[in-house]
């Protein structure tokens, strides 16, 4: 062996000792096959929402450098960043874009799951794991509309603070809670601050670690189609590098398209918050339209009722849809019909009220 190699030899010999790590471990996990489906860019939205978590990562923290938690502050910090800052603009519209398509992306993962039965055992647990993930992006969302403390964000708070204390028995204390007072304050501004920026993001790094760890041991639903022209050796390929590089071609087309809509629809900035003057239409961020227009046909405590009754049977179907076929012999079909229907409902609400003034 010449000097560089045992030089070398010696290098990597004591960087081992420093950082004991299994490589053979990495090297066969990046060996494992993957289902041939998962080259639709359709079926892996998992690693979409991933890219665009991490966007929203970086995006966040620089602009909590700028960003001042205060109702006396934040509606100001929030201008100078996308008026005076070098590219706040641009970091505002990518954290602002990039929120809406994780909201979309996550939410379209889990329709793919729902109707293609990869929520069915032993995948329960994964599929409960999904949709706390969907809550936790929806609460990002709505906390990170707030903070900009405008005169919209600032009542769609209210509104929120006003639904939650419609929630039977621990509506008082959520409310509360959430509010850090008996109204919309100070104190909301920075719960809401720490929710965002830390009890969240930790909340998603759990539920996201569990997630792939379930994946992992469970393995992927592998799903066959009619006139699928492909051998037994083409049914799977490779995680690394063949599912990787397809992923790492979606991210950079991601970023290019949040750019694009970055320039032509920057993120906008209304009039700063007033308490004292209610705005003639409040209204929520598109995905609480829903929500919004169940209030308005209903009333705070009906549409807080249903909205629970809805959630909680989503949450639980693996064990509703199990419970429901042993009792009445139904057969799948059954589940794809009410999804197309619930789905169906959620769209026509959502339209109705974007549509309304």
């Amino acid at each position: 062996m010449s000097p560089e190699s045992k030089k070398t030899a010696g290098i990597a010999s004591r960087w081992q000792e420093l950082f004991p790590f299994d490589w053979e471990l990495l090297r066969h996990a990046g060996a494992e096959p993957v289902p041939y489906h998962l080259k639709k860019w359709w079926f892996c939205l998992g690693g979409t929402v991933a890219y665009l978590f991490i966007i929203q990562v970086i995006t966040g923290i620089l602009l909590t450098f700028y960003y001042i938690p205060s109702p006396d502050a934040a509606y100001q910090s929030v201008a100078h960043i996308t008026q005076e800052v070098r590219f706040g603009w641009y970091i505002r519209s990518l954290h602002k874009w990039s929120a809406n398509f994780m909201i979309i992306a996550v939410f379209l993962h889990m329709l793919r799951v729902y109707f293609t039965g990869a929520y069915r055992h032993p995948r329960q647990l994964n599929w409960m794991v999904g949709f706390m993930l969907l809550g936790v992006t929806l609460t990002f969302g709505f906390t990170g509309y707030s903070l900009v403390y405008e005169q919209l964000s600032f009542w769609g708070a209210t509104v929120a603070a006003n639904l939650a204390q419609a929630v039977p028995l621990l509506g008082d204390t959520i409310a509360f809670f959430l509010r850090g007072g008996p109204e919309v304050g100070e104190n909301t501004l920075t719960r809401f601050f720490v929710l965002h920026i830390g009890i969240l993001p930790t909340l998603a790094f759990l539920l996201v670690a569990m997630h792939i760890y379930l994946i992992r041991s469970q393995g992927v639903t592998e799903l066959h189609f009619e006139n699928e022209k492909i051998t037994e050796e083409q049914r799977h390929f490779r995680f690394w590098p063949d599912h990787v590089t397809t992923e790492l071609i979606v991210g950079v087309l991601l970023m290019y398209i949040l750019t694009i809509i970055a320039l032509i629809f920057p993120a906008e900035l209304g009039e700063p918050a007033n308490p004292n003057v209610t705005p003639a239409h409040i209204k929520p961020e598109w995905y609480f339209y829903f929500n919004y227009r169940l209030l308005k046909l209903t009333s705070l405590k009906i549409s807080v009722l249903t909205t629970m009754v809805i959630g909680g049977i989503a949450f639980l179907w693996p064990f509703v849809e199990e419970w429901l076929q042993k009792k009445f012999k139904l057969n799948d079909r059954f589940s794809v019909y009410l999804g197309v229907i619930a789905f169906l409902g959620f769209l026509f609400l959502t339209v109705w009220e974007s549509l309304s003034h």
